[in-house]
């Protein structure tokens, strides 16, 4: 009687879980999200500026000395003027510029963009002859000594001078500290980095005052009569060819450039030591050490990008103090810069142009804390925006 063939049941197939949606690349995920990020912060810098603004403008005004004294120090011509004595006067400038009025009536006529002197907008009695002043419509305000001078069109000259010379000296800073501060750390020990770390703490150490002084000996008139150390330009600056203009303005900027400079690269310089040292200790480079990877892809691919996180913070601070201008430099080198024309205005109280200058500052200060911030998560994809 024929038997029947046992078979071996078929294995059950595994039921597959429903396939989740593919993930966009990290890139496209982020994108909105930056978006949103930095849309946020505009706005948020809005009520900052506005408070920054509120705060400037009461310490100006309760500080010791007013406009007035300023402008009518010297007597002399500007004591009689159609017959009128010098208190009339003060009270006709003073009235004109509200310096006269409170705090907050004196500020929303700066904030603006309503006039609210006698000639302002009807909506508060004036006569409608100027309805639109202040911040919001554009306008920076008058110089009180020179009334002729527009604000805008001197800090945007101004800017011309200081701009350049900032961004050059954070470029030479950040090109030379990392590397200068990696080697240093990874060299940890040796003779080049016991030199480095006594050279870099000398300097750091060394006012730029003094600094300024030793350059302008050494390498001036009386010294070595290499380079220029007063002004922006020669005398003749105005008959010379497109090349030896361009020498000439290179020469007379080595050494402010040069004392711009150093300070924040041997500050930036062990922050990078500091940093690369912690990071070596870290666990995850001991493992791509113990993999056999080469101490060059280790320091390069996971070392420098996490010890970068503490000079990028710093950046928020070293561009809008540079932005704003060295006011020791400006001086001693005789630079028509932002730092020299706040120094000037802090001297002749000249409100408008001390609102001025930090204001925009201020701006430059939270546009670097910006850019700091969208730069963490470059350096280190770990790092959200929201």
């Amino acid at each position: 009687m024929p038997t029947r063939r046992k078979f071996a049941p078929l294995p059950l197939r595994r039921q597959r879980a429903p396939s989740s949606p593919r993930r966009p690349p990290q890139t496209k995920e982020r994108q909105p999200a930056l978006f949103q990020y930095v849309v946020r912060r505009l706005l948020l810098m809005i009520p900052t500026l506005l408070m920054v603004a509120f705060l400037t403008f009461s310490m100006v005004r309760c500080a010791p000395g007013d406009p007035v004294s300023q402008k009518f120090a010297g007597g002399g011509d500007s004591a009689m003027q159609g017959g009128q004595d010098m208190e009339a006067l003060r009270e006709q400038f003073a009235k004109r510029h509200l310096l006269d009025a409170n705090l907050f009536h004196a500020f929303f006529h700066y904030l603006g963009p309503f006039d609210m002197t006698e000639e302002g907008h009807r909506f508060f009695g004036g006569t409608h002859a100027k309805p639109w002043n202040g911040l919001l419509s554009g306008d920076l305000g008058v110089v009180y000594l020179r009334e002729h001078e527009n604000i805008a069109t001197e800090i945007n000259k101004r800017l011309r001078v200081t701009v350049p010379f900032a961004l050059c000296a954070v470029l030479l800073a950040y090109l030379i500290a990392p590397a200068l501060g990696m080697y240093s750390a990874v060299r940890r020990g040796t003779a080049f980095d016991t030199a480095t770390t006594v050279m870099l703490f000398i300097v750091y150490a060394i006012p730029a005052f003094w600094a300024a002084l030793l350059l302008q000996i050494s390498f001036g008139r009386y010294g070595l009569d290499l380079l220029p150390v007063i002004g922006l330009t020669s005398p003749d600056y105005a008959q010379m060819s497109s090349w030896g203009k361009f020498k000439d303005i290179v020469s007379h900027s080595v050494l402010p450039l040069v004392c711009l400079s150093y300070g924040g690269l041997a500050y930036l310089s062990r922050q990078m030591r500091v940093g690369v040292i912690d990071t070596i200790r870290q666990d995850y480079v001991r493992t791509a050490k113990a993999k056999g990877l080469d101490e060059r892809v280790v320091i390069l691919k996971h070392v420098l990008r996490n010890s970068l996180i503490p000079i990028i913070t710093l950046f928020a601070t070293v561009l809008p103090t540079l932005i704003g201008g060295s006011v020791i430099i400006e001086r001693i080198f005789d630079l028509p810069g932002m730092g020299k024309y706040a120094f000037e205005a802090l001297l002749n109280r000249e409100y408008n142009i001390i609102m001025a200058v930090t204001l925009f500052v201020a701006i430059m200060n939270m546009f670097g804390i910006l850019l700091s911030d969208i730069l963490y998560a470059v350096v280190d994809p770990r790092i959200r925006y929201s």
